[in-house]
């Protein structure tokens, strides 16, 4: 007797199991009824929001965008325990943004640095890095993924930007020890570490990003950029994983793909645009649409996706 589109014996139809062919109404049925088994893959993540500019007037470093990592038992941000892959629906759009890198401070004309922007892969957003301010003012450093350095000046030493619980960590004070005047940034938080709040005459480091290994090669990205500092004093290097060094002239730029925060100096660089990564197993297809990937990689049962550019693409396996 047919059945639901078979013929021959009465199948079995659940919410963990089909077999035989189905017409459209039989389908509809037996998915409103919850009767019907949705074929899904499970996704691995590493999103990466990108980095926050860097401040100028040899201000603070920008903060490292944020960073979410579901990947085997790898460390997530801010020290955090790995999140859990996406279980996706085949054959469906899933949403992706490569956030971009923010702009660093610039001294002539006077403009403050901008947060990085945020990445997403379906429902998984990360934040983008929070931008440092300049020296010579009170302003503490701005919240994002990761917190970006303040500047100090003339006994000012505010403090730096928060990060995001589980994608980030704080940014670091920036100001001179003691009461002198003398410009000096604190550097931005990375997905590994706060940055410095000790006062010292040097622009402090950006703090460490985390290492990932889920192309199959150990990675180290989302690190915090470096704090300026005037002539005459030295300047933070960037943090592992892309964070731009500070300087005593125009501060670095993020590693682009890393998330990594902006450098402070006279300019501050600007943050590093972050990166998607996907990974699934490799009897899976992947197909994008309005997004730049090297392409499918193979890493022996599974295959990843590195995603460096795109605004609401989409990606979707079959």
């Amino acid at each position: 007797m047919a059945k639901y589109g078979f013929t021959g014996a009465k199948p079995t139809q659940s919410s963990s199991a089909n077999t035989g062919v189905f017409g459209v109404n039989d389908m509809v049925e037996l998915l409103n009824k919850g009767k019907f088994k949705l074929q899904v893959i499970d996704v691995s993540y590493l999103v990466i929001a990108g980095g926050g500019g860097g401040g100028y007037s040899y201000g603070g470093g920008g903060g490292a965008g944020g960073y979410r990592n579901s990947y085997a038992s790898e460390t997530s941000g801010d020290n955090s325990s790995t999140e859990t892959p996406l279980t996706l629906a085949l054959g469906a759009n899933h949403t992706v943004t490569v956030g971009a890198g923010g702009t660093g401070g610039t001294n002539s004309p006077e403009a403050n640095a901008t947060n990085g922007s945020d990445s997403v892969f379906a429902t998984i957003t990360s934040l983008g890095g929070g931008f440092a301010t300049r020296s010579g003012n009170t302003v503490s450093g701005a919240d994002g993924g990761s917190g970006g350095g303040s500047g100090g000046y003339n006994g000012w030493t505010p403090y730096g930007g928060s990060g995001t619980a589980n994608q980030g960590g704080d940014g670091g004070r920036g100001g001179a020890e003691g009461s002198g005047n003398i410009r000096i940034g604190g550097g931005g938080g990375g997905a590994g570490a706060n940055a410095s709040n000790t006062l010292t005459n040097s622009g402090r480091p950006g703090a460490n990003g985390l290492s990932s290994s889920i192309t199959g090669s150990a990675t180290t990205r989302a690190g915090g950029g470096g704090g300026g500092a005037q002539s005459g004093y030295s300047s933070g290097s960037g943090g592992s994983g892309g964070g731009g060094a500070g300087s005593t002239g125009n501060g670095t730029s993020g590693t682009v793909n890393t998330g990594g925060g902006g450098g402070g100096g006279i300019n501050g660089g600007s943050g590093g645009a972050g990166v998607v990564i996907l990974r699934y197993p490799n009897s899976f297809t992947a197909t994008t649409s309005g997004l730049t990937t090297g392409g499918e990689q193979t890493d022996g049962d599974y295959k990843y996706l590195v995603i460096t550019a795109g605004i609401a693409g989409t990606v979707s396996w079959s």
